[in-house]
């Protein structure tokens, strides 16, 4: 059985114990447990059921890699499904619940599947659930639902914060191993600034477990001196805790820091996600160690070699009492070795090689009295639900049992395979090391930036080396080379890596299966997936099958799609692969390495955006104004404006009608700082502003506004607005109230990745700015009673603007109008933007002054015929629809979206064209409604001519009004068309100018 040791645990402090529910049984563990040390040292051997055929499963690795050992962690708002027992510090009251399996975890029915294993291989869903059709909807689809999915979905608020940070650094050293840690010191003694990141609460990595020396000290010594050395440094940054998560282009990592995790009683953020710019990056992962294939490997008890004795070492726990250690290669003697020396029982070593001579650590063993048995592995495991022997084979056999060994713990050792994910993840190429059989970083073919210059470098056994010594020099390298590519320059008189002794190793020797020859009864028990449960004989069939592709045999069988998105079982599955192909295992090639490396959860993700700050709601300088006096609220985009301001007494329709009659009667204020205003400037923003728009913005002179329509590069319109010149390298180009950071993204996209060279700056300063259109046949006599400036048609005339001072604001008056009135919009710092509205009404109290909202806004602007963004068009409209070919140059080459509008969908004739509509008795026509003519079409649906694109009721005219998009509309004026509404009412309406007021345009010329 497995249980606490009275000695070892170097990780523990055994002073204070640490009490935790599983399943809701009371166990015990010790401060610096991992919830799997904690089980382990309670016996608790059985912790999960497979996906598949709900297997018993164990803990069989110590870290990330770790296929089994997931559980639902706590419960309420802290509650968390999938969470690796190996990875989850123990605290005080941790309640864990395993997964996937009913009604217990010792009796669950779901085993019953095993028995049917033989009619559920690999794809057999792909075959199965086809035929009979009718089953599908009733019996296949509940079924497979119901059966999906790992681990209970969280039902309460999640009580736990998360943030965001920032950062900046030269250097990026990923893994706090001992070459993670050297690379950091090499790189940080240049005077970079470098940032080393850990994902573990410890450093040293598996140093401090194997042993050795460094400079003649104990690693433990190296580690404890470098991490000081490190922290003294100003320049230096150490982060645990925290994994580098994914590299992308130009230096960008992502890391994800776990705070509280440990600790939730802590207060202050549980995750914390970095966005990380490096110059360089080194990643130090280390690597995995791999498990063998044979028969009843998933037993609990069968762990790897290397978790084996980080449980002893770390932790003080003995898996059990008596074990047996199966292996290809040297490095698990060491697990034999540290079992012995803790006063356990070693059965045998199976060594599959068979050597010339023994290595220094297979001398070591036998010197121990270890049973070593070479050219032998495992033909298969004995237990149920949890080890109880091993039964000894031939390796180079079919599995004939020669012996059964009695043992609670089986540990195997298939070699190590380097931590390649992040190398990989910006476009890092791996090469086959035979000698180590394991794809290694190939470092002619590294990540490089836009520059084409390599930006990530692996180091220490993330780059194949595995000696002690090897991984310090090649660290130490990888550290001086990444601070020299980021501007740093290595002092020639620089210390250089320290030596360490290290214990020379006989060469390992590739076993993918255990016995070489192993027939079809073992091969369908030998596990590569262990959370899947995909076999060997998987694998083989899917090649049979037709899968030769990598890529599609990983679907096909699911191998490597499980949580541990294949650390385990990926070299395996490709080597069996490769094998059933007949080819070698370079040719088969890797699956695809994604980010993150390990899964973040969705908090982190979220950050700060969540609740009332999700979506944060943006508000203007007289927001508060607008709620005090009666505004109706409308959402548009995350601003909120006022859709109309309703008086006691009175409906909202009511006050529309008021609002808008009033505002062509006499005087209206609208609150227009939510239009974003976006400042362009440079030698080069003529020119930028010439290819943003249709028409041309380079002409425009100092002082003069210009109306300017944007597409994008498949032309179709995609906003609107005036555009200022400031001077001459100065423009300000309003857009829609939504459309401010769309229309910033679009132009620094087509700065950054198509124009980079050109000197322009753009920002977005929408909100530095409070706006308030001054609209009527009294808007000037209300600027002159604030006075400071001239505001008459001959000092400001229409589309002029000017910078000045009104009732002592410093101010810049535009004198533009989207209403169709005279009108001008007056812009002032934000911080005096209530000041100037109050002003604005006081000194129009007399001249009969009324706010208006964004409806009676639509109203004013349909009865002149303007378009509005979002009703009009849709993302299928081109200016050329809308009967805006005046503002479409033709004395330009080139502006984005030209091309596309000469397509010949675009220039077809039959194109719907903008109209106004007018109804026959007086009625609104409903919005969105389609026009409709004889007869039906290939689908049997009556034909459609046209829809309404906007539709409001006129007070001003007294009658509905109406634009809308019909075929060939400007050549059938005084039609009438048929618009049936969802109510069976058919609406009748005359096809007319879409500029029902003042035609002429006198208005906002006076």
């Amino acid at each position: 059985m497995s249980t606490r040791l009275a000695t070892g645990g170097r990780l523990l402090n055994k002073s204070r114990a640490v009490p935790f529910t599983f399943n809701g049984k009371h166990m015990k563990g010790f401060e610096g447990d991992t919830l799997a040390s904690a089980l382990l040292a309670n016996d608790q051997m059985l912790v999960g059921r497979s996906f598949k055929y709900h297997r018993p499963r164990g803990i069989v690795a110590s870290g990330a890699e770790e296929p089994n050992g997931l559980v639902n962690l706590g419960q309420g708002g802290r509650f968390e499904p999938n969470q690796r027992v190996t990875t989850t510090e123990l605290f005080d009251g941790l309640s864990a619940k395993s997964q996937n399996h009913w009604p217990s975890l010792e009796f669950d029915v779901g085993a019953l599947n095993t028995q049917m294993s033989r009619f559920m291989p690999a794809g057999f869903y792909y075959k199965t659930f086809m035929y009979p059709r009718p089953l599908w909807k009733h019996v296949y689809e509940p079924f497979i639902r119901k059966a999906a999915g790992l681990g209970a979905a969280p039902k309460d608020r999640d009580a736990d914060t998360y943030e965001h940070f920032y950062a900046f650094c030269d250097v990026l050293v990923i893994g706090g191993g001992v070459a993670g840690l050297q690379a950091a010191k090499a790189a940080a003694d240049t005077g970079a600034r470098v940032m080393l990141i850990e994902q573990t609460a410890h450093w040293g990595g598996r140093a401090p477990v194997d042993g050795g020396e460094i400079a003649g000290k104990p690693v433990d010594n190296y580690v404890d001196e470098t991490v000081a050395a490190l922290r003294a440094m100003d320049n230096v940054t150490l982060r645990r805790r925290m994994m580098g998560a994914g590299v992308y282009d130009h230096g960008y990592v992502l890391g994800y820091e776990r705070l509280t995790d440990h600790a939730p009683d802590t207060a202050g953020p549980r995750h914390r996600l970095w966005r990380i710019r490096a110059g360089q990056i080194v990643t130090a992962t280390g690597a995995i160690e791999r498990p063998l294939s044979f028969s009843g490997n998933d037993i609990p008890g069968v762990m790897l070699a290397s978790a084996v004795r980080d449980y002893v070492t770390n932790f003080g726990v003995s898996p059990g009492d008596r074990t047996v250690v199966v292996t290809n290669n040297d490095n698990a003697y060491l697990t034999a070795i540290t079992l012995k020396h803790a006063g356990l029982d070693v059965s045998a070593i199976l060594d599959a090689r068979v050597l010339p001579t023994d290595s220094a650590l297979m001398e070591q063993a036998k010197a121990l009295g270890i049973r070593v048995l070479m050219g032998y592995g495992v033909a298969t495991v004995l237990g149920g639900k949890r080890v109880t022997g091993v039964a000894v084979c031939s390796q180079a056999g079919e599995g004939s049992v020669l012996e059964e060994i009695p043992c609670d713990v089986v540990a195997m050792s298939g070699g190590w395979s380097p931590v390649v994910h992040l190398w990989s993840h910006c476009g890092g190429k791996l090469v086959w090391d035979a000698a180590q059989a394991a794809f290694k970083p190939d470092v002619d073919k590294a990540p490089t930036g836009a520059d084409g210059l390599p930006f990530v470098t692996a180091a220490g056994s993330a780059s194949g080396m595995l000696l002690l010594g090897d991984v310090l020099a090649d660290a130490d390298a990888a550290g001086k080379a990444a601070a020299a590519a980021a501007g740093h320059k290595t002092d020639q008189n620089a210390a250089t890596s320290p030596k360490s002794n290290d214990t020379p190793e006989a060469p390992m020797a590739p076993v993918w299966l255990m016995p070489h020859g192993a027939g079809i009864k073992l091969r369908s028990k030998a596990w590569l997936d262990y959370q899947n449960d995909v076999k060997v004989s998987d694998v083989q069939l899917a090649a049979q099958e037709g899968f030769q592709s990598v890529e599609h045999a990983k679907r096909y069988t699911t191998l490597g799609m499980a949580t541990d998105q294949g650390k385990l079982s990926n070299i395996n599955g490709l080597a069996i692969l490769s094998d059933s192909l007949n080819q070698p295992i370079p040719q088969t090639g890797t699956t695809t390495f994604r980010p993150p490396y390990t899964p973040i959860s969705m908090g982190a993700i979220g950050g700060e955006a969540r609740g009332d700050v999700f979506q944060p709601l943006r508000r203007t300088p007289m927001h508060d104004w607008h709620d005090e006096n009666g505004a109706e609220w409308e959402p548009v985009g995350q601003w909120r404006r006022p859709y109309a301001y309703v008086r006691s007494g009175e409906t909202t329709h009511d006050a529309v009608m008021r609002e808008t009659k009033n505002t062509r009667e006499a005087l209206g204020l609208l609150d227009a700082s939510t239009l974003g205003k976006i400042i362009v400037r440079g030698p080069d923003a003529g020119k930028f502003l010439d290819m943003m728009y249709t028409n041309m913005m380079s002409t425009l002179k100092q002082g003069k506004c210009r109306y300017g329509l944007m597409c994008d590069e498949n032309g179709f319109l995609i906003d609107d607005g005036v555009v200022a010149r400031i001077d001459d390298d100065t423009w300000l180009c309003h857009t829609t109230t939504g459309g401010a950071e769309r229309i910033h993204a679009h132009m620094e996209e087509w700065l950054q990745t198509e124009w980079w060279t050109w000197q322009v700056y753009v920002a977005n300063v929408t909100e530095q700015y409070a706006q308030i259109a001054v609209v009527g046949p009294k808007a000037r006599v209300a600027l002159e009673h604030l006075g400071g400036m001239d505001v008459s048609a001959d000092a400001l005339g229409f589309m002029d603007w000017a910078d000045g001072t009104l009732g002592g604001f410093d101010v810049r008056v535009y004198r533009i109008s989207f209403s169709g009135e005279l009108s001008y919009e007056i812009a002032v710092k934000a911080s005096q933007g209530q000041a100037l509205w109050d002003a604005l009404m006081a000194v129009g109290a007399g001249l009969g002054v009324m706010p208006y909202g964004t409806e009676c806004l639509h109203i004013l602007r349909a009865e002149k015929g303007f378009i509005m963004i979002g009703d009009e068009t849709d993302g299928t409209v081109i200016p050329q629809d809308l009967g805006l070919h005046w503002a479409i140059s033709k004395k330009k080459e080139d502006f984005i979206g030209k091309r596309g509008q000469q397509r010949s969908h675009m220039v077809d004739p039959a194109r719907w064209q903008l109209v106004g509509l007018e109804t026959v008795d007086g009625s609104t026509l409903p919005d969105g409604a389609y026009a409709v003519g004889e007869g039906t079409n290939a689908n049997g649906q009556r034909e459609t001519q046209g829809r309404v694109t906007s539709t409001y009721h006129s007070p001003n005219l007294e009658r509905g009004i109406a634009m809308g998009l019909v075929l060939n509309g400007p050549d059938r004026m005084g039609e009438v068309l048929g618009f049936p509404g969802t109510d069976g009412t058919e609406y009748k309406a005359k096809i007319v100018s879409p500029v029902f007021y003042d035609p002429e345009g006198e208005k906002p010329n006076v």
